[in-house]
């Protein structure tokens, strides 16, 4: 204990301490947060997208030289968005949006701007999702801006509305199996609203001067973590040649739009983020003082970085020469394209199918690492077609994805492909020679002509649908949809299928994941072909971690 601290108002560094402090708690928590979500497939669980959320948020607020509650509150709501994973914490980074929206030009937050603060935050995350449930997140933030705004008129300490919200918040996420009958069937409570819950119990822990322990087994672990997923990322870049730049301009109504054109023209893979005040740039050049000079000439330089990937390429070309390995295929041709694509699949096979199919880039990410706003929006900056479709493929992604599209200089749609055989689907049915207007309609059909199976094995003991599963089973799951557990991946592929074929499919393809041998995949292949006469099974190196084989029929 280390005392409580009297708050009338929080400044800037104080507010950026208290948002540190609920980080911290939820890492604490995080895997228990992540074992009350429902459905029971690996995943990239709520607590860890949440988690991860929070420290692009406090990144860029350890960035923000502005003392004012206003200005670090904006700065950890860019951070936020850009690092936003999966639903919950895409729906966290916009409650982080209204919450910023309410602070604009605040010096310091009492207690009613807090409370206007949750206020403004659930109004946001509504807005961000098109059809609102009931029984989530949503509900606790909403439930919580409601109880503060009364609350704050009485109180005089910041810590004093941060126990009501708390409470309210505990309250609120003990309700939600009765809003949502799955969470009722299942056992368990909300996980997006459970994070919350411990997102604001960490900040009054902080201001009652609590001390907050890590649990033993969670000590290393998400550093480890975060270290792994930046490491992907780095080794996944599209463009290896030149200069990997990077600047944090800082100024006064800084034009965003003009150094983004700027910037386009001085190379490859560039991103260009902020607002009038802060505005973060990335770029693959071959004259990285061109960068810097563009940084310089509009306001201050608070951060460079560069680094010389020219000799990275050198060696990547050396080992796989060394190796006998071919080279990944160039991308010669993509200029002169209406529209680039950008999928997301997790696992070298599926990336190498979404290549081959046309995609000028593929986001590493998938079920249990769920891409960034950020890494999407890289992604679709890098290709050099003025329009941009994505495909997200997971349905935990499609939110980030979508977040992306207005970041971005080029005109981008998002096909919501909740799996991968969706994806595959809408690649199929898109026009080369057409632009985003002339294939949307034909690659949004196509989504509904392919069904999915996913086998897997079960994270956790649970119930969703009248499906018992235990831990550690192996499950189907159809379009989202938990069916059956049965002995083996096989076994569970076979019982699945039984249900989906008719007359009108004719086509079985088996995508085997990273644990699952060809050998396996052929004989499962040989016995689909005789239970359903008339079917080709076709066979594809997927190499999807967690999933035996996911499956489409069409």
């Amino acid at each position: 204990m280390t005392g409580p601290r009297a708050a009338s108002s929080l400044s800037g560094p104080a507010l950026r301490d208290l948002f540190t402090a609920s980080a911290t708690w939820l890492e604490y928590n995080r895997e228990q947060v992540n074992a009350i979500n429902v459905f029971p497939v690996p995943d990239g669980d709520t607590g860890t997208n949440m988690h991860l959320t929070m420290r692009s948020t406090l990144a860029e607020a350890q960035r923000c030289m502005d003392g004012s509650a206003g200005a670090m509150m904006a700065a950890m709501a860019r951070g936020a968005l850009m690092g936003a994973r999966g639903n919950s914490g895409v729906i966290l980074s916009q409650i982080l949006r209204g919450m910023a929206k309410a602070m604009d030009g605040a010096t310091e937050a009492d207690c009613r701007l807090m409370a206007r603060a949750f206020s403004s935050g659930s109004d946001a995350a509504y807005k961000a999702v098109t059809k609102p449930a009931e029984g989530t997140i949503l509900t606790v933030i909403r439930e919580v801006g409601e109880a503060c705004l009364p609350a704050a008129g009485d109180a005089t300490d910041v810590t004093d509305l941060l126990a009501t919200a708390v409470r309210v918040a505990g309250e609120s996420v003990a309700r939600t199996p009765t809003l949502l009958p799955v969470l009722a069937e299942a056992g368990v409570v909300d996980a997006g609203g459970q994070g919350l819950y411990v997102l604001l119990e960490g900040m009054l822990k902080h201001l009652r001067g609590e001390t907050m322990e890590a649990p033993e087994e969670a000590a290393g672990m998400v550093e480890q973590e975060w270290l792994s997923v930046v490491e992907q990322r780095h080794a996944v870049e599209e463009s290896p040649y030149g200069y990997c730049t990077e600047i944090l301009v800082e100024g006064r109504g800084l034009d965003v739009d003009g150094l983004k054109d700027a910037i386009l023209k001085l190379g490859d893979s560039a991103l260009v983020v902020g607002d009038e005040r802060m505005v973060r740039v990335h770029v693959h050049t071959d004259d990285p003082g061109a960068v810097l000079g563009r940084g310089t000439a509009i306001g201050a330089l608070i951060q460079v970085k560069v680094d010389n990937i020219n000799r990275q390429a050198e060696r990547f070309v050396e080992m796989h020469a060394e190796e006998g390995e071919p080279l990944p295929a160039d991308e010669a041709g993509e200029e002169e394209a209406l529209v680039s694509v950008v999928a997301v699949a997790s696992g070298d096979g599926l990336a190498e199918v979404f290549r081959d199919m046309g995609c000028a880039r593929v986001v590493s990410g998938g079920p249990t690492m769920n891409p960034s706003t950020g890494d999407i929006l890289a992604a679709i900056e890098s290709c050099s077609a003025p329009e941009v479709i994505v495909l997200p493929n997971d349905k935990n992604i499609i939110m980030a994805a979508e977040q992306a599209v207005p970041l971005s200089a080029k005109n981008v749609l998002v096909i919501k492909s909740r799996s991968i055989p969706q994806g595959i689907a809408a690649l199929l049915a898109m026009n080369p020679e057409f632009g985003i207007e002339g294939n949307a309609g034909d690659m949004e059909e196509a989504l509904g002509l392919v069904r999915t199976v996913e086998i897997t094995r079960a994270v956790r003991t649970t119930s969703i649908g009248g499906v018992k599963v235990d831990e550690g089973q192996i499950i189907a799951i159809v379009d989202d949809v938990l069916k059956l557990s049965a002995e083996s991946a096989e076994d569970a592929a076979v019982e699945a299928l039984r249900g989906l074929v008719t007359d009108s499919t004719s086509l079985i393809s088996l995508y085997y994941g990273a644990d699952t041998t060809r050998e396996q995949a052929d004989m499962l292949a040989e016995q689909l072909r005789k239970d359903f006469p008339g079917h080709e099974a076709e066979v594809i190196r997927g190499g999807q971690p967690h999933y035996q084989y996911i499956i489409s029929i069409e």
